[in-house]
């Protein structure tokens, strides 16, 4: 059982990247699925959930309007669109998942990929 998030890069400030959380061993369709990030120095921090459906989205407000996640069941992924990107949104950025009900509380969250570091930066 295993998660592996990808996609991370360096970007400059206003650009766009895609991350993608893949499920290896099990499928993510019964999961509801977070994407959290921690910067250095700095306590982890819930980005944005989705419920196992896709039905319900939620983001934080640091990244609303500006993040959108999604997930394809039949490839067994779930995305992380990011646009205008911030040099603040420079973190490790891990996807997480759980059974149940979606939430942003990290403590929930069972199985966990390994990070994927984003650097906003000109």
């Amino acid at each position: 059982v295993q998660l592996q998030a990808s996609g991370g890069g360096l970007v400059q400030p206003g650009g766009s990247l895609r991350l993608s959380c893949a499920a290896s061993g099990f499928t993510l369709d019964g999961y509801a699925i977070a994407w959290f990030r921690q910067a250095p120095g700095k306590e982890r921090e819930g980005v944005s959930c989705i419920s196992i459906g896709g039905g319900n989205t939620y983001c934080a407000a640091s990244v609303k309007g500006r993040f959108t996640i999604s997930r394809d069941n039949a490839k067994n992924t779930v995305y992380l669109q990011m646009n205008s990107l911030k040099p603040e949104d420079t973190a490790v950025y891990y996807c997480a998942a759980k059974f149940g009900i979606a939430t942003m509380n990290h403590l929930r969250y069972d199985e966990w990929g390994q990070g994927t570091l984003v650097t906003v930066s000109s």
